[in-house]
């Protein structure tokens, strides 16, 4: 939807510009596109008829620059996607949530260390988040809805911030991560606090 959109915006416009757009917004870091394949995704688009080419143009010994419109098609398909991204909740996969999921398996200590790295990592996010909504890039030479991205953001770090420091203090006070009905139940032995690995080497 981005390359789509940004397309849609800027046209008639060269792959190049599109590239740089992108990276102007950190695109890479939020929206998990990465700067060498926005050419390739400019091409597949162009092949399933979503954009077209309009000129192909060179100077001197440098690279030939495409320039790009969005065709009919491309205009319904992202018209669809914007409305299917504001309409409903998609979680994206988090790395820390599947190894939280296994907190029994790292000793206290470390995993309220970690915890509470990760709120500092998380505060200092916040900080140059700030400093950003802040500053005149974003308040004078960026539309407001910018601005408020920024916001989002750091509203969502804020919550998980928070969120690490209470774990890492119940992790610390000793509670007990099965409740009285499992810990005895069969199945449960291995999700108990300092639980040893199954020995993988026996016969």
């Amino acid at each position: 939807m981005m390359i789509l959109g940004l397309v849609r915006w800027m046209q008639p416009v060269h792959g190049y510009d599109v590239r740089r757009e992108l990276l102007s917004w950190s695109a890479d870091k939020w929206a998990n596109i990465q700067p060498g394949s926005i050419y390739h995704a400019l091409r597949k688009l162009t092949e399933e008829g979503l954009l077209r080419a309009v000129a192909t143009e060179q100077v001197g010994a440098r690279p030939a620059r495409t320039t790009y419109e969005v065709t009919v098609k491309g205009e319904d398909e992202f018209e669809t996607l914007l409305r299917n991204s504001w309409w409903t909740i998609s979680e994206p996969p988090d790395p820390f949530v599947a190894a939280f999921s296994f907190l029994p398996a790292m000793p206290r200590d470390e995993a309220a260390a970690a915890l509470r790295n990760r709120a500092n990592q998380l505060r200092a996010g916040i900080e140059s988040m700030r400093a950003s909504l802040e500053s005149d890039w974003v308040r004078n030479r960026k539309p407001a809805h910018v601005g408020w991205m920024f916001e989002l953001w750091s509203a969502r770090a804020e919550a998980e911030m928070g969120w690490c420091e209470r774990i890492a203090e119940r992790i610390d006070s000793g509670v007990s991560y099965l409740p009285a009905e499992l810990d005895e139940a069969q199945g449960w032995s291995g999700w108990k606090d300092g639980a040893e690995p199954p020995d993988t080497d026996a016969e």
